[in-house]
């Protein structure tokens, strides 16, 4: 039986829920307000509501520290994929192969997941992912290079689009 475990870890772009299924992860979700509706999601979509346990999360925390320090570029860390339909695997597994300080459009992330019409639906994939930070989203811009809107919070994308951008991180 599947042991769901979530804790809360602070980050420079606010604390985010990391949920662990065994040593999976499920869902890394940055909070924005009150973490008690994202708590009841993600039990609802679950199906059971997942223990807090710190320490279920403890690498996914450390890989997140590392990356936000500049010491790490991309993140070991086993995903979970059952909250993930149809094509949204696809269109993040393609998403996993923008290099770091890298970005790619909607378009040639499409084509990429071998669907090159599929440009909406990697918009789509993108903002509903269980998987942020650890798969790149922020990593997906439009067509004309801007960044784009990042679930209404456009300041958090250019943050780690600016982080991946500096010299030595």
């Amino acid at each position: 039986m599947t042991r769901y475990t979530h804790t809360v870890h602070a980050t420079p772009v606010g604390d985010v829920l990391l949920t662990m299924a065994d040593e999976r992860l499920v869902s890394l979700r940055v909070l924005h307000g009150d973490a008690t509706a994202a708590h009841e999601d993600l039990a609802r979509r679950l199906g059971v509501a997942p223990e807090t346990d710190p320490s279920g999360a403890q690498q996914v925390a450390a890989q997140l520290d590392e990356y936000f320090a500049g010491s790490r570029r991309e993140f070991d860390v086993e995903l979970d994929w059952s909250l993930v339909r149809g094509f949204t695997r696809a269109a993040l597994e393609a998403v996993r192969e923008i290099p770091y300080g890298e970005t790619a459009g909607y378009g040639e992330v499409a084509a990429m997941a071998g669907s090159p019409r599929a440009a909406r639906a990697v918009g789509t994939a993108c903002a509903t992912t269980p998987f942020s930070l650890v798969v790149p989203v922020h990593r997906v811009v439009r067509a004309d290079g801007s960044p784009g809107e990042y679930g209404g919070h456009p300041e958090v994308k250019r943050f780690l689009l600016d982080l991946e951008r500096t010299p030595g991180a």
